[in-house]
């Protein structure tokens, strides 16, 4: 299997933060804003889910969302993910199943910057938002905002930036 057998199979697009995706599911209900943090501004769907897809070479650019983001592995290679706490902490997972250091699935906080690679061919797998995803609530990283703010991690962003 390759990128482009996953793409045709799943149907996906290119996603602007890098790789491919589909939004798979959308909560046909709705929180009402009034009842979300003031973070959120407009209703959001109660979750989504998407597939998401990178191949070799490619990365998903950092970026933050409103929400919470749990990441489940499919198939393919691991997934190396590289998330900046608002402490300046760097975590590193390893998405992955097989081996002790890896985990199938992992959530990535509301409000940390993140970005992601494969570690081989392709790695495919999928993400739940919730309260669901909405564009509005997602942030491209600009390399020289981060680098700025995290100045420990600047040979990362740079590898992972697409400003």
């Amino acid at each position: 299997m390759t990128v482009n057998y996953w793409v045709k199979k799943l149907g996906l697009e290119a996603h602007p933060e890098g790789g491919f995706y589909k939004e798979t599911y959308r909560a046909d209900e709705e929180i009402p804003a009034k009842a979300l943090p003031p973070r959120f501004k407009g209703n959001r769907s109660f979750s989504t889910a998407i597939y998401y897809l990178l191949g070799e070479g490619d990365f998903s650019a950092f970026h933050k969302i409103l929400a919470d983001e749990t990441w489940h592995f499919y198939a393919g290679e691991p997934l190396q993910l590289l998330i900046i706490k608002p402490d300046g902490k760097l975590q590193e997972i390893t998405l992955g199943i097989g081996k002790s250091q890896q985990t199938p699935q992992f959530t990535v906080r509301a409000g940390d910057w993140f970005a992601a690679k494969s570690t081989g061919a392709y790695t495919l797998c999928g993400c739940n938002v919730a309260p669901g995803f909405d564009f509005n609530d997602f942030e491209m990283g600009k390399a020289a905002q981060l680098k700025n703010e995290f100045p420990q991690h600047e040979e990362i962003i740079d590898a992972f930036s697409r400003e």
